[in-house]
């Protein structure tokens, strides 16, 4: 009997919601008391949000080479065209996920990866009405998209929750399309808070729960019992490629942000920039700077100008909490910056000289230079292949790389080039060669096209700098 008593919770909120909605938190986390409260199913909640949850589908065509020699013969072609014996010479690539209404107009959030490079995007709705799609703002560093059906009509929506106030423990519905099979409903609990390992996006504070999520399901709905939209199940961690137990999904907050973005008109996501470089508080540091725990994010270092320095952040403080919310690591600090609006203020907590302090720091946006300059490196060098540009504020916000003044980063590897070959990377910072400093792109164009034996290279990765020499 204690194996089903989560249904019976479930039930019991659903009917204590229907019934008597200002008693609706005290039974939130309630344990069942009689057979009839066990009998009771999450049938009103997966009806109330599953018509709003969809199957998207993502056609992307690519060039299809063929060995067959006569397609390449000028004269066999003149007369046959592209489709020489019937074979198309393109590949029509197939992606399939799930995504979620949230506005009646017809605005579907999904993942990003979902959407990624499609030519065509469908969606097809729980009445089986397939309709046509448009990309109205995507957003890479979150894993998630917000489309816009075309045609016109009123459509059925889940309503934002608040991802705060979840707690470990709490049930919750996932609902998309595994596999393809059709619209699925899955239950179970939320395990963990704030994952920061799973590597999908930039910003690591991933809800964690144990509902069935396999391929397909991205871009689906995590809902609580209140029929809330609480999450967007992304990521699953699986040797055999099915659920396993482990399913994570992008907290309603993050996603709140992004269909605030798409709402407004605009193309991309601006967020709050806090412009100082962090690190997290090992138990060592923890110790000698009279912390209890290791928690928090400790400041390395604060550029002149940015938003942590007119805010009076100081290198060595130890960042505890934002308006009053804890922070574990740098990510988790990154995060709860993420879900912020820009123009606002934020309360941060430090720790410095072993007492608390308050600061107040501007929200602001990083300063993204009038025109990005960026450049491919032609010329002989081990630099050729790689594109570059200026790292302002807003690309090294982008890029999660330090930002201290001019520096060029690499923000492109053309494969096969020499540069690939050498080993460089997007995210590397040039800052010498041949003992010129290079601050432009500009410079390290002129540098190259100059030629040398030798090349002296002086490169920055990872917050390492190296020195490497080249044979020219």
């Amino acid at each position: 009997m204690q194996r089903h008593s989560p249904v019976c919770l479930a039930a019991a909120f659903a009917a204590a919601l229907a019934a008597a909605p200002v008693q609706a938190e005290a039974f939130l986390r309630a344990t069942p008391e009689s057979p009839q409260q066990i009998a009771l199913s999450f049938a009103p909640v997966a009806a109330r949000t599953a018509p709003a949850v969809v199957n998207v589908f993502a056609l992307k065509t690519s060039p299809q080479p063929s060995n067959h020699p006569f397609f390449e013969d000028p004269f066999f072609r003149r007369f046959f065209g592209d489709r020489g014996f019937g074979v198309p010479r393109e590949k029509v690539q197939r992606s399939l996920g799930s995504g979620v209404i949230v506005d009646s107009s017809g605005l579907v959030v999904t993942n990003h990866h979902v959407i990624e490079g499609a030519d065509q995007i469908r969606v097809v709705l729980t009445d089986k009405r397939e309709l046509a799609a448009e990309l109205v703002l995507r957003d890479p560093r979150s894993d998630l998209a917000v489309l816009r059906m075309v045609d016109p009509g009123k459509f059925p929506t889940v309503e934002l929750g608040d991802s705060d106030a979840l707690q470990v423990g709490d049930l919750v519905l996932a609902i998309g399309n595994p596999f393809g099979v059709g619209q699925t409903v899955t239950q179970g609990i939320v395990s963990a808070l704030a994952r920061s390992q799973v590597g999908v996006t930039d910003f690591q504070s991933f809800i964690q729960t144990d509902a069935a999520i396999n391929p397909g399901n991205s871009g689906g709905a995590l809902v609580d019992m209140a029929g809330k939209l609480v999450g967007i199940n992304t990521a699953i961690f699986s040797r055999s490629g099915g659920s396993h137990g482990i399913g994570f999904a992008i907290p309603s907050n993050m996603v709140r942000v992004v269909v605030e973005s798409a709402r407004s008109g605009s193309s991309r996501v601006k967020r709050p920039w806090l412009g100082a470089q962090l690190q997290p508080v090992t138990l060592e540091i923890a110790e000698g700077l009279g912390l209890s725990r290791p928690v928090g994010a400790l400041v390395a270092d604060v550029p002149a100008g940015t938003p942590a320095a007119k805010g009076g952040l100081q290198r060595g403080d130890v960042i505890i909490a934002v308006d009053g919310q804890p922070v574990d690591d740098p990510a988790g600090l990154g995060f709860k910056l993420a879900t912020r609006p820009v123009g606002g203020k934020a309360a941060f907590t430090v720790h410095r000289g072993n007492r608390e302090q308050q600061l107040t720091i501007a929200l602001e946006a990083p300063p993204e230079s009038s025109g990005r300059e960026q450049l491919v490196i032609k010329a002989r060098s081990p630099f050729a292949g790689v594109t570059v540009a200026a790292l302002d504020a807003a690309l090294a916000d982008e890029m999660r790389l330090p930002f201290n003044g001019q520096s060029v980063v690499v923000v492109k590897v053309e494969r096969g080039s020499p540069a690939e070959h050498v080993g460089f990377q997007a995210g590397d910072l040039v800052l010498q060669v041949n003992g010129v400093n290079i601050g432009t792109p500009s410079d390290l164009d002129r540098v190259t096209k100059a030629g040398a034996r030798l090349w002296r290279l002086v490169v920055q990765r990872d917050g390492q700098t190296v020195s490497m020499v080249f044979g020219g």
